[in-house]
């Protein structure tokens, strides 16, 4: 599968009281992880691929993650991020957050490619995932 890796300097807002990443912080760089890998994948950004491909987004549906090795304001992390399960219209993102070679935070999320629903354009409905972007999210 094809793997988008970005390094990530912690900056002050990222941080509680306790000097270490606010938890919720890290669904906010592994969304713009997810950004990144279809950037990468499709060779365009995701306001594009949405208009191209007639979709309303790719909204999570669940997420998890398990915290290792915390970071703190001034660190550098690298996040690698990558489908692990695509399926026909929902897909399974993988992010790994490395810090100093070590393995940090081990990071999924399920999402769900989406457009309007024919019947009711005020909702949204799942759809197939274009072949084309299987391919390219399999590095084919």
């Amino acid at each position: 599968m094809l793997t988008n890796t970005r390094n990530v300097e912690i900056e002050w807002g990222d941080c509680d009281a306790a000097g270490i990443v606010f938890y919720p912080r890290y669904f906010a760089m592994f969304d713009a992880s997810t950004a990144y890998l279809f950037e990468k994948a499709l060779g365009c950004k995701k306001i594009a691929w949405t208009k191209k491909y007639g979709i309303v987004g790719i909204p999570m549906v669940d997420t998890g993650a398990k915290f290792s090795i915390p970071s703190r304001y001034g660190d550098v992390i690298t996040i690698e991020s990558r489908a692990i399960d695509i399926r026909r219209s929902s897909f399974d993102i993988e992010h790994r957050v490395l810090k100093d070679g070590k393995l940090a935070i081990e990071g999924r999320e399920t999402r769900v490619w989406t457009g309007r629903d024919p019947d009711d354009a005020s909702r949204i409905k799942a759809v197939a995932i274009p072949d084309e972007v299987v391919a390219a999210l399999s590095g084919r």
